[in-house]
C-alpha cells in the first residue's frame, strides 16, 4: 500500500493541486515563497496535528467570500440557507489518495466502497468544516449584535466611540472562535469522479455530494504511521525539546535519553540478558546509600539536639538512593565527542572529549537527524522494549503497512557533501530493518521540501516536484501549481536525455531560481553579471540561476523550461551563415540570403532561420503563453571617424556588440591576443572595416581570457550593455517586479 497522490485545496498559497508521490523518495523544489512549506505543514496539520490549522492557513483571497456569508448573516434572520455548500469550496482540505493491492483489502476493510471492489485507488478528504453550522451562525449574530448595541449606546448618551468593537466581520469573529466552531472531518471518495488537472496544473477535486456523512473514526489510524523532522530543530537551545512537539526535536541528548527509556532500558519488561546491568545498578545504589549515610551523620545528629524526631513516633531520617540507567543520560555533557584519532589509553589516563555542545552545529544536525530516521523505524518496527508495551487485545504487535516520514529542509546547517550524503542514505535507513528488506509488505514514503541544489542534484529526477509560482490576479493572492518532473523526464528522448545529463553535470539552481538567464559562452558568462550588479540593481536581489550552454543546444531544454514554468531570458548569437557557399561563417548582412546556424532561433524561438526574417523589428520574441525571451544580435547604427553618415551593422557575436557600443574605452585597453585585435579593430576609421577586423579577430582566440582581460583592465560598471542584452534584461525586469512574484 502507497499514497498515490494528495490534492491540497485552499491551504495557504496552494489554492488548488495535485502532488504525486514516488514509491519511495519525493522531493519538493521551488523558488522561496512558491508554497514548499505549505504543502508539508498541510500534510503535518491535516494528519498529524489538526488543532494546528489557523484562519491564516485559509488562502487569503476566499476570506473575501466568506466575509460576505457573515455578511448575509447580519442583514438577514432567515436561516434557512446555512448550508455547509457556501463553505465547501473555501476552506482547506486535504485528499489522499491511496493505492492498495487486492491481497491487503483487509487492511482498509472500512474505506471499502463496495464489497466488490477489486483493490486500487482508494481516496479519504480530510476537510476542514463547522461543527454546527447553526450555532456558529447564532454565536456570530450574537457577538456581532452585543458589539452594535455597545456601540449605538455610545451614540444615544453622546459618547461616540471611533474604534470597531468585535466582531467586525466573520474573519474577525472567527481570528478567536475558530476551534470552538470548526473542525477537521474525514470523507471518502468516489474513485470514479477522478479528474485530471487542467492545463494550468490546478486540480480539480471532485465535489462531496450534499448528503455525504464524515467517517466516525480516524480512518488512517493503525494504517499510516507518520513522523515529522521540521525545519526547526532547536540545537542551540536544550530546554527547547520535548517529545510531544513536533516541531523541535532537542539535543542529541534527549534524543538518546527517549530512545534508551522506549527500547534499550533494562528495568522495563526485564529479559534474562538485563539482569546483569540490574545488579550492577542495585550493587552501585547499596554502596552510594552506606557513604551517604556517613557523609550526612553529623548533619542528622545535630537534627536529633533540636529534639527531632523526638517524641511521638516521628520517623527517623533515613538515607536512600534511587538509581536509574537513564539517570546517566541526564546532564548536559552525558554524550561525549573523542578527539582522538588513534592509539589507547590505560584506564587512568584522560581521554580528551568534548561535550556536545562543543560539537558544530552541522554535526550535531547530522547526527540528531540520522538518530531520529532510526528511531523512527524501530518504534514503527516496534524494536526491543517497544514491542512488549505496545500491543494489541490479542497481545500481538500492531504494525502500520505504511510508513509516511516527513522532513523539512534538511540542509541547515549541512555544508554540501554531507547534504548529498544524507538524503542518498536516508531512506536506506528507514529501511534498515530485516522485516523491511526485499518486496517487503511494509512500505515507507520519505518526502522531503528542501532549497538544496545539493540535494536536487542527488536524487533522481522523476522524485521532483516542483512548485511553480502563478502570479496573482485581480482580487486574488498569488498562488502555486505543482509539477510532477516525473512526466517531465518519464519518457527518455534525446532531448531529455540531454537536459538530465546537462543538470547533473552542472548544477540544479534552476530548480530553486526566479528566474534563469541562459548564456552562449564564458564572456556572458562572466559580464552579465556585472551589468545586472551596475546597470539592473532590481535583479540584484532576486535569486537569478546562470546557465552557460551553446545556442544549438539551448533548444533541448525548451520541454523542460516551458513545464515549470519559471522565468527565462536566452541570450545567444546569430550565427550567420552562406547557403550558397556550403554554410560558410559570414559576417551577417541583410538582402543576401543569409541564414542563421543556431537551432534555438530556428527550431524554437522566433522559429525562424531567415537572417532577414529574424531581423525584422516586429517579429516576437516571446515565447507565445511562457514567460521565456529570447535576445540576439541585431541591427545597430554607428559612425567612426571617417564615416559620413551612420552605418548599419549586425554585429556577429556578444564580443562584437560589447566593442561597439563602447568603441572608446576599446581603444584604450592594453595587452595582445584578443584584446589586441580588438584594440586595432576599434582604431579602424570605417564602421564597416571595424566590423571585419571585429570578425577576424575573432578566429582561434580564447574568449575566456578575453573576458578575464578585459574584467582586469576595466571596472565593469564602465561598460555599456549592448541594445539586445539591455532589451532583454528590461523585460525580465518587468517579469520580475515583487507583485508578480
Amino acid at each position: 500500500m502507497l499514497i498515490e497522490f494528495i490534492e491540497i485545496r485552499n491551504f495557504r498559497k496552494l489554492k488548488s493541486c495535485r502532488i504525486d508521490f514516488s514509491d519511495q523518495k519525493t522531493v519538493f523544489v521551488g523558488a522561496n515563497n512558491c508554497g514548499k512549506t505549505s504543502a508539508m505543514d498541510a500534510l503535518i496539520t491535516f494528519l498529524k496535528v489538526p488543532d494546528n490549522l489557523q484562519t491564516r492557513d485559509i488562502t487569503l483571497s476566499n476570506w473575501t467570500e466568506l466575509n460576505k456569508i457573515g455578511t448575509e448573516w447580519i442583514e438577514s434572520d432567515a436561516q434557512n440557507e446555512l448550508s455547509i455548500l457556501k463553505w465547501a469550496d473555501l476552506l482547506p482540505q486535504l485528499d489522499v489518495w491511496l493505492n492498495v493491492p487486492a491481497d491487503e483489502t483487509y487492511h482498509v476493510a472500512q474505506l471499502i466502497p463496495t464489497l466488490d471492489w477489486p483493490g486500487g485507488r482508494l481516496g479519504v478528504r480530510f476537510r476542514f468544516q463547522p461543527k454546527d453550522i447553526e450555532k456558529l451562525y447564532s454565536d456570530f449574530k450574537v457577538a456581532y449584535k452585543a458589539a452594535q448595541t455597545v456601540i449605538e449606546k455610545s451614540k444615544s448618551e453622546q459618547k461616540p466611540i471611533s474604534i470597531k468593537l468585535w466582531p467586525k466581520t466573520l474573519a474577525d469573529f472567527l481570528e478567536k472562535r475558530l476551534h470552538s466552531h470548526f473542525a477537521i472531518s474525514p470523507y471518502l471518495l468516489d474513485v470514479a469522479r477522478i479528474e485530471d488537472v487542467d492545463a494550468d496544473g490546478i486540480a480539480r477535486p471532485q465535489q462531496l455530494v450534499p448528503e455525504a456523512l464524515p467517517l466516525e473514526k480516524d480512518p488512517f489510524k493503525g494504517l499510516i504511521r507518520i513522523d515529522v523532522i521540521n525545519a526547526q530543530r532547536g540545537f542551540s537551545d536544550a530546554s527547547s525539546y520535548s517529545e510531544e512537539k513536533i516541531h523541535s526535536a532537542g539535543s542529541l541528548t534527549s534524543q538518546l535519553k527517549s530512545y534508551y527509556g522506549k527500547h534499550l532500558d533494562p528495568s522495563e519488561h526485564p529479559e534474562l540478558k538485563d539482569l546483569e546491568a540490574l545488579q550492577a545498578i542495585d550493587d552501585a545504589q547499596r554502596s552510594f546509600d552506606e557513604k551517604l549515610s556517613i557523609s550526612f551523620q553529623s548533619s542528622i545528629n545535630e537534627l536529633e539536639k533540636l529534639n527531632y524526631p523526638g517524641f511521638g513516633g516521628n520517623p527517623k531520617i533515613r538515607l536512600s538512593t534511587k538509581l536509574n540507567a537513564i539517570d546517566g543520560l541526564n546532564h548536559k555533557a552525558s554524550i561525549q565527542f573523542s578527539l582522538l584519532t588513534s592509539g589507547n589509553l590505560s584506564a587512568d589516563e584522560f581521554a580528551p572529549t568534548l561535550p556536545e555542545k562543543y560539537n558544530g552545529l552541522g554535526y550535531q544536525n547530522l547526527i540528531s537527524m540520522v538518530f531520529r530516521l532510526i528511531s523512527f523505524r524501530d518504534a514503527w518496527m516496534q524494536v526491543g522494549k517497544k514491542s512488549r508495551v505496545d500491543t494489541t487485545a490479542t497481545n500481538e504487535p500492531e504494525f502500520e503497512p505504511l510508513h509516511l516520514v516527513l522532513i523539512e529542509e534538511p540542509e541547515a546547517y549541512l555544508h554540501a557533501q554531507v547534504q548529498q550524503v544524507f538524503i542518498r542514505k536516508a531512506y536506506e535507513l528507514l529501511r534498515a530493518h530485516n522485516s523491511l528488506k526485499g518486496d517487503s509488505f511494509f512500505k515507507t514514503q520519505l518526502i522531503v521540501s528542501t532549497h538544496s541544489s545539493h540535494i536536487a542534484h542527488e536524487i533522481d529526477f522523476t522524485s521532483l516536484r516542483y512548485f511553480k509560482r502563478i502570479a496573482p490576479r485581480e482580487g486574488c493572492v498569488a498562488t502555486s501549481t505543482v509539477v510532477n518532473l516525473s512526466t517531465t523526464f518519464g519518457t527518455q528522448t534525446d532531448s531529455k536525455r540531454f537536459a538530465i545529463r546537462y543538470i547533473k553535470t552542472t548544477h540544479c539552481d534552476l530548480f530553486f531560481a526566479d528566474a534563469v538567464i541562459i548564456v552562449e559562452g564564458a564572456v556572458e558568462r562572466m559580464l552579465i553579471p556585472r551589468f545586472i550588479e551596475s546597470s539592473y540593481k532590481e535583479l540584484s536581489s532576486c535569486y537569478i540561476a546562470l546557465l552557460e550552454i551553446g545556442g544549438r543546444h539551448a533548444n533541448k531544454l525548451q520541454p523542460l523550461l516551458e513545464n515549470l514554468g519559471i522565468v527565462t531570458l536566452i541570450v545567444t548569437d546569430l550565427d550567420s551563415m552562406n547557403p550558397g557557399d556550403k554554410n560558410k561563417k559570414v559576417i551577417p548582412e541583410k538582402g543576401k540570403g543569409y541564414h542563421s546556424g543556431n537551432t534555438t532561433l530556428s527550431a524554437w524561438l522566433p522559429g525562424k532561420t531567415l537572417l532577414d526574417e529574424l531581423m525584422a523589428p516586429e517579429l516576437s520574441k516571446v515565447c507565445g503563453n511562457h514567460p521565456i525571451r529570447i535576445a540576439y544580435q541585431c541591427p545597430i547604427t554607428t559612425r567612426m571617424k571617417n564615416d559620413v553618415i551612420d552605418v548599419e551593422i549586425i554585429p556577429y557575436t556578444f564580443e562584437i556588440a560589447l566593442a561597439f557600443k563602447n568603441v572608446k574605452l576599446f581603444k584604450s585597453l592594453d595587452g595582445g591576443g584578443m584584446i589586441g585585435s580588438f584594440r586595432k579593430a576599434a582604431k579602424e576609421k570605417l564602421a564597416k572595416d571595424a566590423n571585419e577586423k571585429f570578425y577576424k579577430a575573432l578566429k582561434g582566440k580564447k574568449k575566456a581570457e578575453f573576458a578575464l582581460d578585459l574584467l582586469f583592465q576595466k571596472d565593469p560598471a564602465a561598460l555599456e550593455v549592448p541594445e539586445y542584452i539591455a532589451e532583454g534584461l528590461e523585460w525580465l525586469c518587468d517579469k520580475l517586479k515583487p507583485e508578480t512574484l
